[in-house]
């Protein structure tokens, strides 16, 4: 007989907190198309513009331990709304940081605006896991995360509508041509359209923060004497299957980020503007939602890692048609890797934790969480290779492919590796 994955008792609680998950979704969908937003109205190069990316997950990765010591000790709703404070707070900072024009200050906006999702990320993940049977604690994620793409799809839409088809700066062939004059009132008229959302965003998140607040929730936290934390490490660093978790997590989160973010440049290369580049970021987000579904419906009859392996290997495979074949094919061999990547960030989460007991479990999730640094470094790696031949993004060829094509390799050695660690679990369980 089926266990349930959820039962009545958690049914609220279980609601309220897949909700979040929705939350931080739309604010990685909003964030992905400010890389090439801000490249254009800033002036700034593939890899300058990535800082967008490192200032948004190198939140994740500074905040990730802290919020886990504080849900360790205190309870998970007030940890949610510590994260949804730190949230709010991060997307208001957009409206000062309109106002000064400093690049800097948008990435100080999005840094803290992370550390409010480090926050949630680390309570929301393991209490969901902790939300029911062991034995279906997978499937429960699965099902929660599928509410994170519903939020992709709305914040691409809301950069696509209220921000991108905006952006004057995009509709000029080459902005750096224009007279200084022309080019301030374009640039100080495009930050106020990215400032926006953000804005409103934070207002949303406020009032997300009261309905938590008066809601009621249990309030778990550890009971008892607490582990000392040097144990703790020492026990998670010599457990195989986490080690290779929070890697394949770091390699997850970097491949995603890579795709969702340099499908403007590779669209670009193939003369596409980054308006309509963003209909193809929906159509990533639609097989991503997809995928979720189906995935997590597979689990209920194939083993975690085996499942793990198999859409690894696929995603792989669509990498590489990314790689060599240049054109509008070669574009929709990148938007189909995203219906095999929508099961990796939780399947791999669920794994890594599967054999930690409970006080374990909340330091090991700030390492899963933590591994989200993946997205801050791997981008901004990805930037350097296409600025090999100028800003441009086919300025060169290597191995016959333009260097656009050719960072994509990235990602592809990332799935390979995640492959290897499905293959490695389901082996286990032969």
């Amino acid at each position: 007989m089926k266990k349930t994955v959820v039962t009545k008792e958690v049914l609220l609680p279980f609601i309220l907190i897949t909700s979040l998950f929705a939350l931080w979704g739309f604010a990685n969908a909003v964030t992905d198309p400010m890389v090439q937003a801000f490249k254009k109205v800033l002036e700034l190069s593939n890899s300058q513009a990535a800082w967008v990316q490192m200032a948004f997950y190198g939140g994740y990765f500074c905040m990730a331990l802290p919020a886990a010591l504080f849900v360790r000790k205190y309870s998970y709703k007030v940890g949610v709304l510590i994260g949804l404070a730190l949230y709010a707070c991060g997307a208001l900072l957009f409206y000062p940081a309109a106002i000064t024009e400093q690049f800097w200050f948008f990435c100080f906006g999005l840094y803290i605006l992370t550390f409010g999702l480090a926050f949630l990320e680390t309570t929301a993940n393991p209490y969901i896991l902790a939300m029911g049977d062991k034995s279906t604690a997978t499937q429960r994620l699965n099902l929660a995360q599928a509410f994170n793409p519903l939020g992709l799809i709305l914040g691409l839409l809301v950069a696509q509508q209220f921000v991108l088809k905006k952006l004057q700066s995009d509709n000029i062939v080459d902005f750096r041509t224009l007279e200084e004059a022309k080019k301030i009132m374009i640039r100080s008229a495009d930050l106020m359209v990215i400032r926006d959302p953000y804005v409103i965003l934070g207002l949303v998140v406020m009032a997300v923060f009261m309905l938590i607040a008066i809601s009621k929730m249990p309030q778990a936290k550890d009971e008892g004497e607490m582990a000392p934390l040097k144990s703790t490490f020492y026990s998670l660093f010599e457990n195989e299957n986490y080690r290779n978790g929070v890697l394949s997590q770091v390699l997850y989160v970097g491949a995603q980020i890579m795709c969702w973010t340099y499908i403007y440049q590779y669209a670009e290369a193939i003369g596409i503007s980054s308006q309509d580049a963003a209909n193809y970021q929906f159509f990533c987000f639609i097989m991503f939602l997809v995928g979720r579904a189906i995935g997590t419906y597979l689990l209920r009859f194939v083993n975690a890692g085996k499942l793990l392996f198999q859409f690894a290997l696929m995603a792989g495979i669509c990498v590489l048609g990314t790689v060599f074949i240049e054109g509008i094919v070669g574009l929709y061999a990148l938007v189909t890797i995203s219906f095999f990547m929508s099961l990796m960030f939780p399947t791999i989460y669920g794994i890594a934790l599967e054999d930690l007991d409970e006080k374990e479990s909340k330091i090991g999730a700030a390492g899963l969480v933590m591994a989200i640094v993946g997205g801050a470094l791997m981008p901004k790696l990805q930037g350097m290779i296409i600025d090999l031949g100028g800003d441009g993004v086919a300025d060169t060829t290597i191995m016959g492919v333009s260097e656009v094509n050719f960072s994509f390799l990235l990602p592809f050695l990332c799935f390979i590796f995640i492959a290897f660690y499905g293959k490695k679990v389901f082996n286990q369980v032969k």
